[in-house]
């Protein structure tokens, strides 16, 4: 197995994209080995999902697509990053305002802390941003 296995997909910053990248990290991982409907691949769903919505939601029409990068390093982290070109990181909304929404970034922080992973934001060269979710891989690789 190579040190690092890499996949990357490219959307519109349109709400049909999420399910697309939702759909496609579910697919580049069974093809590593991590069988559908297992919990940490419904955790996977939902981090993709969320951070996909909010590279949709929250660039307000300044990033007309987001990148997803999937990266499997030496079969033993997994790294699923969100790029987009707006240049503001994500921030925590007021408790007022999270009751309709805004806890996508704390279910994501929360899943990836439970499982022994991290959360990160990386500028861009071009002055985006990657939002990050490192994780433990423990799933034997194909």
């Amino acid at each position: 197995m190579a040190d690092l296995q890499e996949a990357s997909v490219t959307l519109p910053s349109a709400p049909a994209s999420v399910s697309t990248a939702r759909r496609y990290v579910a697919s580049v991982l069974a093809g590593w080995g991590l069988p559908d409907g297992t919990e940490i691949a419904e955790a996977v769903r939902l981090i993709v999902s969320e951070l996909a919505t909010n590279a949709v939601q929250h660039t307000r029409g300044q990033s007309p697509t987001f990148t997803v990068d999937v990266l499997l390093e030496r079969d033993e982290e997994l790294r699923i990053g969100v790029t987009d070109s707006h240049p503001r990181h994500p921030r925590r909304l007021p408790a007022a305002v999270q009751q309709d929404n805004g806890r996508g970034l704390v279910i994501v922080r929360w899943l990836a802390a439970e499982r022994g992973g991290r959360f990160c934001v990386t500028p861009t060269a071009e002055g985006g941003k990657t939002v990050w979710i490192r994780l433990p891989w423990t799933v034997p690789v194909r």
